[in-house]
């Protein structure tokens, strides 16, 4: 159900090295990383197995609470996420990113974002070719 979670994060430097010393007993490390460049305004990194983000810090667009929690639901297929990102609008979500390819994460990532009646950045993804 759930396919990654991402915390909005005040200093992305001291979080980065806080959670690479505290996920490293554990076995995670840092195995992505965006730029602002890369997105258009957020910068963070993915913790998990190798290949494999499930937990990601960062900041948002103007500050690390742009968007409260931020919650990726895993799809079966890119119907899904469309459908999904149309449910999510008609029940009165604000569009965050509309269904398409974020290369920025892998080629084959496709995705849509909304934005929940209490600031959460919801997604919902697949990650396979289609």
């Amino acid at each position: 159900m759930i396919d990654h979670i991402g915390l909005p994060v005040s200093d992305y430097a001291r979080s980065r090295a806080f959670y690479t010393q505290v996920l490293a007993p554990l076995g995670y490390a840092v195995v992505m990383e965006v730029t602002r460049e890369m997105t258009g305004g957020y910068e963070g990194c993915g913790f998990g197995p190798p290949q494999r983000p499930h937990f990601w810090i960062g900041t948002g667009r103007g500050g690390a609470s742009d968007h409260g929690v931020h919650i990726a639901f895993a799809a079966q297929n890119r119907k899904q996420v469309d459908a999904f990102h149309a449910a999510a609008l008609a029940a009165g979500a604000r569009d965050n990113g509309a269904p398409g390819l974020r290369p920025h994460y892998h080629p084959s990532y496709y995705g849509a974002f909304a934005i929940d009646p209490d600031g959460h950045n919801i997604e919902a993804v697949y990650h396979l070719p289609e």
